[in-house]
């Protein structure tokens, strides 16, 4: 079951229903526990009773940990849930990568092995309730907050279907002390959600969808050499696309929670007006990001041990954070790439740290020197989404070399209609981004007008029932 669907609209108008039935609060949690179930049944029905284990191992792991005074044992203990998140994670995501790899390996060291090619299946949002869990126990072992007390509440908290898929990845001080007390919206949450949900179906369903996934498919499906022009276009329109259904989805996930009277964290914060890649990383997938930088980064040494354990630590984590989006070796290109970004930045940034001055810092940040930064940023960003969205390395280089321009003759392949629409809709988000990137897209919403906010509002809601047909599965549910 997918947001942008009729399915869901019936699903969740009943569970609004449920929601606000006079029964107990504890009935209205199995309610919502129950729906989620119901939500991810909907991908693949068997793929429960993995969640369903995932979720009572890490349940009593977690309490466990948190008890626990013999160092050995907690070790054991932390192991055993590394072993069962990790393990499940490797097998279905990986398992078909790594016999693959293994499989070249020995066939270069010159033995003939040839397995059957398995066929696993990926449980839809397993990286995601993986990250989930995997956060609870961690925490148990540092102590850094409270066991959950109840497995009603701690079900619902791995499970809870606006975030279950794709994300926001939340952690349990963020979502398990709102099950604790009855929730219900009041009027303003309901009416913000309910503006939410509209806004990030838009940004799926008419711009992702509609208007951009088209032209980003023609391009990176093509097995010519493509003409400057085309290659950039389908960049870009790869670009807004990866961002608007990523950030659509969140802002969905967002807005439901908040109809049922829960505040999720927010995972999008404008990347595309981020001066720099630290700062891209911190408004790209900002759950993630936090994610990884408290529970690898971190770790690793991050900042504390000298300048190599940075770097280390830093290229590390963004090797992995690659790997994590999907089996294949250009997402780890892809991570890399972001590294290498992030160690050139840092490297400029130490040499210059004595001589910028905070009014310099100011002006960069905030005027026409800012914005050049930021559209650098951007540019150098789609290098890298030419790795993500490429099936194998010669495709990503045939992409780069198109893009360059350097070869003669490539193929035109685009119709201006299509080049049209990217060229309008990337600069809109572009700027749209810049102006908007230290305020909120709900704050700016509610200082509107009524009939400006109504037009507005109606106008989202006509082209997204004029563009419903063009709605496909989010992206992210593949990783």
């Amino acid at each position: 079951m997918i947001f942008n669907s009729y399915t869901f609209v019936a699903f969740f108008i009943i569970i609004l229903l449920l929601h606000h039935l006079p029964i107990s609060w504890k009935f209205k949690k199995i309610n919502l526990l129950i729906a989620s179930y119901i939500f991810y049944a909907a991908w693949n029905p068997p793929f429960i009773l993995l969640l369903w284990l995932s979720t009572v191992i890490d349940f009593f792991v977690g309490r466990a940990l948190f008890t626990q005074t013999n160092p050995h044992k907690k070790k054991f203990l932390l192991v055993i849930s590394l072993i069962g998140n990790l393990g499940m994670l490797c097998f279905f995501k990986y398992g078909t990568f790594l016999l693959d790899n293994f499989v070249s390996v020995v066939n270069l060291l010159g033995l003939e092995y040839h397995p059957a090619t398995p066929n696993i299946i990926l449980p839809a949002g397993i990286s995601f309730y993986t990250f989930t869990t995997l956060c609870y126990t961690i925490d148990m072992y540092h102590k850094r907050s409270e066991p959950v007390k109840s497995m009603l509440d701690f079900s619902l908290f791995v499970t809870f279907f606006p975030h279950l898929v794709a994300g926001p990845i939340v952690r349990p001080p963020q979502l398990v002390p709102q099950f604790e007390t009855e929730r219900i919206a009041s009027k303003k949450q309901m009416f913000d959600g309910l503006l939410l949900l509209s806004l990030g179906l838009f940004m799926k369903v008419v711009l992702a969808d509609g208007m951009l996934s088209a032209t980003a498919d023609a391009v990176f499906n093509s097995t010519d050499v493509l003409s400057g022009l085309d290659a950039w276009i389908g960049v870009f329109a790869f670009s807004g696309q990866i961002f608007l259904d990523f950030a659509g989805y969140s802002t969905c996930a967002i807005g439901v929670a908040l109809c049922l009277g829960f505040v999720l964290p927010q995972n999008f914060n404008y990347p595309y007006a981020a001066i720099g890649f630290s700062d891209f990383w911190r408004r790209w997938h900002i759950t993630l990001s936090s994610w990884l930088k408290d529970y690898l980064y971190i770790p690793l040494g991050g900042s504390r041990h000298g300048k190599l354990r940075t770097y280390y630590a830093l290229m590390l984590t963004m090797l992995l954070g690659g790997l994590w989006h999907g089996a294949n070796w250009t997402f780890v290109a892809w991570g890399g790439l972001h590294g290498l970004y992030l160690w050139i930045e840092k490297y400029l940034r130490d040499r210059k740290k004595d001589t910028d001055n905070e009014s310099k810092k100011i002006t960069r940040d905030t005027g026409w020197i800012g914005f050049f930064y930021a559209l650098l940023t951007f540019m150098l960003v789609n290098i890298t989404w030419v790795f993500f969205r490429s099936d194998t390395f010669s495709k990503a280089w045939q992409m780069l070399i198109s893009m360059s321009g350097t070869e003669t003759g490539g193929k035109a392949l685009l119709t201006t209609l299509s080049i049209i629409k990217v060229l309008i809709i990337i600069p809109s988000i572009i700027i749209t981004h810049w102006f908007m990137r230290n305020t909120k897209v709900l704050d700016v919403a509610h200082q509107l007008s009524w009939w400006k906010l109504g037009i507005a509002w109606s106008t989202i809601m006509l082209l997204l029932i004029w563009s419903q047909e063009s709605g496909s599965s989010f992206i992210y549910f593949q990783f």
